[in-house]
């Protein structure tokens, strides 16, 4: 049996989990989330908690036990308290601002960069060089907080870019004179 996936997933107070096979409908304050079950998987919601089961032993199916398991249990947290990825830009000139359902990013290009907000997701700028993703899925607000940090990835020499919150950065030393 998986370490993982023989845990019961605890539900919290205002979260409401209902299965529908193949569906996992997670519904609470934060927002709603769909898990597709796989068949040998199966969920069961006893009271306050959920647990999972597999159908048999086969090697597919243990790897997706605890598999399944994690991702009910993030939904559940997701729909009762959030996710929240951060973001740090570094760089004379860098700087974020929200227009609306976009976030208008100046990252040293000749032309300021417009991203969509996609729906369901939440973004928060602080002194215009901090930004907070926030949302009820854990894998689309690492998702948008990836594709944000792609638009200009720190570089090894100065440090100039967006990074995540507490990420090191490796530098590299620059050319040195004769």
């Amino acid at each position: 049996m998986s370490r993982i996936g023989r845990m019961p997933v605890t539900i919290p107070a205002g979260v409401r989990v209902a299965v529908e096979h193949p569906h996992v409908r997670v519904e609470g304050p934060k927002g709603k989330i769909v898990i597709d079950l796989v068949p040998g998987i199966d969920c069961v919601v006893e009271g306050a908690s959920a647990r999972l089961t597999r159908a048999d032993d086969s090697k597919p199916r243990r790897s997706q036990h605890g598999l399944f398991r994690q991702l009910v249990a993030n939904a559940v947290k997701g729909a009762a308290s959030g996710w929240t990825r951060d973001l740090e830009i570094e760089g004379i000139g860098y700087r974020a601002q929200l227009q609306g359902r976009e976030l208008s990013l100046t990252l040293g290009y000749s032309h300021p960069i417009s991203y969509p907000i996609p729906e369901g997701i939440n973004i928060m700028v602080d002194k215009q060089t901090k930004l907070a993703i926030s949302g009820a899925d854990r894998q689309r607000v690492g998702q948008v907080a990836a594709e944000i940090r792609a638009l200009r990835p720190p570089e090894p020499y100065k440090g100039k870019g967006i990074r995540y919150a507490g990420e090191v950065i490796k530098r590299k030393v620059g050319k040195t004179g004769a």
